[in-house]
């Protein structure tokens, strides 16, 4: 494969190829050579380039805290995944078509191998010119519960059941809103809360 287009978008060349041919496959694709790993590393390099950059914003630590989730969450990193092209270069197993988690976390992945490949200032140049330090994620379960509680209404219950198999993980919640139930699919249980709050406010709202 070849990987010009996606280096060109990362504005950085790859030394060792195979480092990003591994941050792009999947373990459907390869049960040894995969990106799990480097989604590992990722994710602690990704985590400290942000925390670095917005270190110096002035904010206390739970406003710190909430902007580096923000930053750093799926919806924002499959946003740049996909930005870059990292989605349609993916190398997965057959059949392998509905792993959403994969997008963002090839995003992690990348940013392993080019911190492997060149080090912390080749990962922090990828990082800065391409995370979006704006981006925020609405809480909708909060804002579910802060809608209820404002109404006299007494908090909402989820309930979460695992609805997947051993080769994809799917979490299904559901949340009844007066006297209506309301629910969300996703690939952790939290992202399931949240599309269920989501779907109950759009609706009751």
């Amino acid at each position: 494969m070849d990987f010009s287009e996606i280096e060109k978008k990362l504005n950085y060349v790859f030394k060792d190829k195979e480092l990003l041919r591994r941050a792009l496959t999947l373990s459907s694709a390869d049960n040894n050579f995969n990106n799990q790993s480097l989604e590992f590393l990722g994710d602690a390099v990704l985590e400290f380039i942000v925390s670095e950059r917005i270190f110096g914003f002035g904010a206390d630590e739970g406003a710190l805290t909430k902007k580096r989730a923000n930053a750093v969450c799926d919806n924002s990193l499959e946003i740049v995944s996909k930005n870059l092209g990292l989605d349609r270069a993916l190398i997965k197993g057959c059949g392998d078509t509905n792993n959403k988690k994969a997008v963002p976390s090839a995003y992690e992945a990348v940013v392993a191998a080019v911190y492997l490949d060149g080090g912390m200032g080749a990962a922090a140049k990828l990082v800065n010119s391409t995370i979006d330090y704006g981006y925020e994620q609405r809480n909708y379960i909060g804002d579910l519960q802060e809608f209820l509680q404002g109404r006299g209404l007494s908090c909402p219950v989820y309930d979460v059941k695992d609805v997947g198999t051993e080769q994809s993980h799917s979490f299904k919640a559901s949340v009844t809103v007066d006297g209506k139930t309301f629910t969300g699919v996703a690939e952790d249980k939290r992202e399931a809360k949240q599309i269920a709050a989501k779907n109950a406010l759009e609706n009751i709202g």
